[in-house]
């Protein structure tokens, strides 16, 4: 394992990781156009496979050619979470607003924390609770913010009907999302406490790309013939927001418990949210903002669970 990193350093680079993973949304909107969120999601992980296979097969190959088994069945997993991550949230996309969908998909951290005692034991102090309640009650209030409407109280049609809109559906895939990211997360900090970052996120990225081009294939969904505005995006879609936002996310794995890291995940619906407002024109209600706040407030109480001197001993830890 590389020297520690300073602080600053690892601050300045989460911070560059979150204004990356911020424009995933933009890009997808604009490449659904043309494509499936299948192969949206397919693309995205395979351009990034591309790109990043001269790397990992020239200067990292020693490393890959030691790999145990454990450990290859780990990031195995791993993608396997990623693929599924990126299949419902993608599609999510297009259902809901992108402020729901990014704001849904970031409770992450919540599940992290509450499971990351269990499989990483990593302890969760006594907020856990308090930040559930929140994002729940959180969660509640943006997904009904689509449907229902503030007039001096509280309008909303009928609950069969609220069961059947759309932007429901979009919610609770976009929750599905942060589900099979908490695993992708969790596996990937026991993995990245061994491996480097290049061989690791070649083998878990490519396995997540070949599941979802399996998926793609048989589904019957196009996989060819889109716009080349949309191979643009798509382009896009796996440097910026995966090569270099997720990866970066990665990277700090190696320093960091994964609650931190998940945490610094709360940057991204803000940033999503602005470009959606200045882009494409998606103003959020009152009521939406209401509960991302509380969603946010949940998952920050959650996940902050070591104080300034366990994240000094977490970081000592690693040196």
């Amino acid at each position: 394992m590389p020297a520690q990193p300073s602080k600053l350093f690892i601050t300045l680079t989460i911070l560059g990781g979150i204004l990356a993973v911020s424009t995933s949304s933009i890009f997808i909107r604009f490449a659904e156009e043309d494509a499936s969120s299948l192969a949206i999601a397919a693309y995205r992980l395979t351009l990034a496979i591309v790109i990043l296979a001269p790397i990992a097969l020239t200067r990292h190959w020693q490393e890959l050619k030691i790999l145990t088994r454990k450990e290859i069945l780990l990031a195995l997993l791993s993608g396997f979470f990623l693929a599924l991550h990126f299949a419902t949230w993608i599609s999510s996309l297009k259902y809901t607003s992108v402020a729901s969908s990014v704001v849904l998909v970031t409770t992450t951290p919540l599940w992290v924390a509450l499971l990351s005692p269990l499989i990483l034991r990593e302890p969760s102090g006594k907020p856990v609770i308090i930040g559930m309640l929140l994002t729940l009650v959180g969660g509640a209030i943006v997904a009904i913010s689509d449907t229902c409407l503030w007039k001096g109280g509280l309008v909303c049609p009928p609950f069969s009907t609220f069961l059947q809109g759309s932007a429901f559906f979009g919610d609770f895939l976009a929750l599905c999302g942060a589900w099979m990211a908490a695993g992708y997360i969790i596996i990937g900090r026991r993995l990245r406490a061994k491996m480097t970052l290049v061989p690791y996120i070649f083998v878990v990225y490519g396995m997540a790309a070949l599941l979802l081009l399996v998926i793609l294939i048989f589904s019957g969904q196009r996989a060819i013939g889109f716009q080349p505005i949309t191979y643009g995006w798509l382009l896009l879609l796996a440097i910026i927001p995966q090569l270099l936002g997720h990866s970066t996310f990665n990277w700090a794995l190696g320093y960091l418990p994964a609650s931190i890291v998940s945490v610094t995940l709360l940057g991204e619906p803000i940033g999503s949210t602005i470009l959606a407002y200045l882009i494409l024109k998606e103003s959020p209600t009152a009521l939406k903002i209401f509960g991302a706040v509380l969603i946010l407030a949940g998952i920050y109480v959650a996940s902050i669970k070591q104080d300034a001197n366990e994240l000094k001993e977490a970081v000592v830890s690693n040196e």
